[in-house]
């Protein structure tokens, strides 16, 4: 089956890894029955520096002819980031209802966590975050621009569609891992009208999954728990914002954000997914060849598994794990001395 994949390197070290990406679905590409077309669209912040927009007007149609849509990184110094992050990255999450931002969150062989005394059997949960609304709207304004009354009013944004679909995504999740449990953050103690609002979805929701066991946190104390008690944890949903800094701070407990995939979802196969590293565009170490691939190279395990390419996607997780637990090439964010290149090639070696 040909999958056709767009690819959008973007900027920074998004254009080093890449290519590890793309190497290792030509890997792949080389078994029977599975093979790739690969589409490259030059969307970035070099493109904004040369058309004065992050894409072209119909860029997000160009992408629709797709069935998946692996992407770099987006940021570099001159360009704001609320422009990169308007122009491209949410017009993309939004146009294709891609409400589902999943997140794993896990220590691999051979990685040391920030945490004393913990290994991969205390560290292994998923983040899943409302990725279409809450506080990331574009509801809101500013008055009075450069005088002492000036103000700012931004507004969350928590639907029960919106609600409703990101829940039923979760509690599905957690039914079909083996400890059967889901935490879910709030902060209704300090946020009178949304996140109540919020308590009542998961409230609503919760009598259609008796089997999952459902568990409520504030979402200051669920960060402290992530540090203190990372095992309690198996599957975790958040509004748009608590779910990305939690989805923050689980890497770093894990290796760094340069082990962290994510996933842009809409279940609905009519439209595609968008696949990406965490770690974002790093422009101070962009052209060293010393970005770390595992995260992006996550991500297309991660791309794997929604285009229901389940074997490759377990060979490929497969290999990276045992060059990670064998810990002889790695990056230097990781403790070694190899680069981008150097990384991919043991991972390839291991799968060939």
């Amino acid at each position: 089956m040909t999958h056709r994949i767009a690819l959008i390197p973007g900027d920074g070290i998004g254009r080093e890894v890449m290519p590890s990406a793309i190497r290792c679905l030509n890997a792949l590409a080389r078994r029977p029955g599975l093979d790739f077309a690969l589409s490259d669209f030059p969307y970035s912040c070099e493109y904004y520096a040369q058309h004065g927009a992050m894409m072209p007007d119909d860029g997000i149609d160009q992408l629709r002819a797709h069935d998946a849509i692996l992407l770099g990184a987006v940021g570099y110094p001159g360009v704001p980031d609320h422009i990169s992050l308007w122009g491209l990255l949410l017009p993309i999450r939004r146009e294709f209802g891609q409400y589902v931002n999943l997140r794993p969150v896990r220590l691999l062989q051979g990685l040391t966590s920030a945490l004393r005394d913990r290994g991969p059997e205390d560290i292994n949960y998923l983040v899943i975050r409302e990725n279409n609304e809450g506080e990331y709207s574009d509801i809101g304004g500013r008055l009075y621009d450069g005088l002492p009354e000036a103000m700012a009013i931004q507004a969350n944004v928590i639907t029960r569609k919106g609600s409703e679909r990101i829940l039923d995504y979760a509690f599905q999740t957690a039914q079909s891992r083996s400890r059967q449990t889901l935490a879910y953050a709030t902060k209704s103690n300090g946020i009178k009208h949304s996140m109540p609002f919020w308590d009542e979805q998961v409230a609503a929701m919760a009598p259609r999954y008796p089997d999952i066991s459902v568990e409520q946190y504030h979402v200051d104390i669920l960060a402290a728990n992530l540090v203190t008690h990372p095992d309690w944890f198996d599957v975790i949903v958040g509004t748009n914002l608590f779910g990305d800094i939690l989805s923050d701070l689980g890497p770093a407990t894990a290796g760094g954000i340069g082990v962290a995939p994510s996933a842009n979802i809409n279940p609905d196969p009519a439209v595609p997914s968008m696949f990406e590293p965490v770690h974002g565009s790093a422009p101070d170490i962009a052209g060293g060849d010393i970005a770390n691939p595992i995260a992006m190279i996550w991500s297309v395990v991660m791309m794997l598994e929604d285009l229901k390419e389940h074997d490759a996607a377990q060979d490929l997780m497969g290999a990276l794990e045992a060059v990670t637990a064998e810990g002889r090439v790695m990056t230097r964010d990781l403790g070694g001395q190899a680069g981008t290149v150097e990384f991919t090639d043991r991972v390839l070696a291991e799968l060939g």
